[in-house]
């Protein structure tokens, strides 16, 4: 059993990111849904972004920490879209065992972080078309995952769903994507039920 902390994409928690935290707990692990917007969901990518703008993202980073300040140390992440980079932020912040970054790979420079935290894994997911994938990112976020001594698996995916595990998303949810991604999941949150790695996380640039 693992701890694990489910954050969602701009849209909020919608039904795909219930769904993401019913399957783990039907693995066995404990799960946690930051919910950053407080209730608030959306339909259209235009909507939320706009609201997530109004918030800022300082706020939603500190809300993301804010999120996670009840779980102990060796907890696991799992970020969708805009949450990959909160789950990114976090794991430069608190000591985490794994990272998975779905459709939400965010390079430390973003953040204002120097290195990713000393032997923590991370998986990458995509779409191959996924349209919000920056050039670029994927690649950056590997790096300085391998450069921290961990390994960094990138998966992809037919298609060009952004949030392709979401089933309330016809245009973009995709189910063998999704019974995909979750083999892929299971046996990385397995796997990680192990000692947490020791480290005192990214270090911040001044």
């Amino acid at each position: 059993m693992v701890a694990i902390a489910v954050f969602h994409s701009v849209l909020g928690v919608r039904q795909g990111i219930r769904d993401a935290a019913d399957h783990l707990r039907d693995a066995g692990h404990d799960v946690t849904v930051v919910d950053q917007y407080e209730g608030r969901s959306f339909d259209d990518y235009g909507s939320a972004q706009a609201f997530a703008s109004d918030i800022g993202f300082p706020a939603l980073m500190q809300r993301a920490l804010t999120g996670v300040s009840h779980l102990p140390d060796g907890f696991a992440l799992l970020g969708f879209s805009n949450g990959g980079g909160m789950a990114t932020f976090v794991a430069t912040r608190r000591r985490v065992r794994g990272a998975v970054l779905c459709s939400g790979a965010l390079p430390l420079h973003m953040i204002d972080v120097d290195r990713w935290p000393d032997g923590v894994p991370v998986q990458l997911h995509y779409a191959v078309d996924d349209p919000f994938k920056t050039a670029g990112s994927v690649e950056s976020v590997m790096a300085s995952v391998n450069a921290a001594g961990a390994p960094a698996e990138y998966f992809q995916y037919p298609g060009s769903g952004h949030l392709f595990t979401d089933v309330e998303m016809p245009g973009e949810f995709d189910p063998d994507a999704t019974a995909h991604f979750w083999t892929h999941v299971d046996r990385f949150m397995s796997s990680s039920d192990a000692p947490v790695h020791s480290t005192d996380g990214g270090k911040a640039r001044d």
